[in-house]
């Protein structure tokens, strides 16, 4: 690690929701922080841009769908929209792999409500969590 350690945004897309993660690479780790609505009018770019004011983040990431087999997904083409669309903020925008991120988050959720850590899981927490999932892995292979 070179310089000053960085904080980046991770986003977990969905057509429906985007999970958002903080990372810090002083402790080479992450914090879900919630999810931004995204529908028929696109991402919630307000709510965006408030997170990336709040955080003044370094560097975004955004997590890449691929299929099992290594090909892009279905939705590949709407995160690579999303993927044009943050560089309005004029920040370096990454990709990392997210397979299985939100399968990997449902299963941490579900370890951490049966030690009692919280209650039911929502699909926001699903997705929150997924982000910090990208967010670590970005971090991971970072160092």
């Amino acid at each position: 690690m070179q310089g000053t350690p960085e904080t980046i945004l991770a986003f977990d897309f969905g057509l429906k929701r985007i999970g958002v993660a903080v990372g810090q690479q002083v402790t080479n780790s992450a914090n879900a922080l919630h999810v931004v609505d995204n529908g028929k009018a696109g991402p919630d770019w307000r709510s965006i841009q408030a997170l990336i004011n709040e955080w003044r983040p370094n560097q975004l990431v955004v997590g890449m769908p691929y299929n099992g087999d290594g090909k892009c997904s279905q939705i590949s083409n709407q995160v690579e929209g999303f993927i044009g669309a943050l560089s309005r903020f004029d920040l370096p925008i990454n990709r990392v792999d997210e397979r299985y991120s939100s399968l990997e988050a449902k299963a941490l959720l579900k370890k951490q409500r049966a030690d009692r850590q919280h209650g039911r899981i929502s699909k926001g927490m699903i997705d929150s969590t997924a982000a910090m999932l990208i967010a670590e892995r970005w971090l991971k292979n970072q160092g």
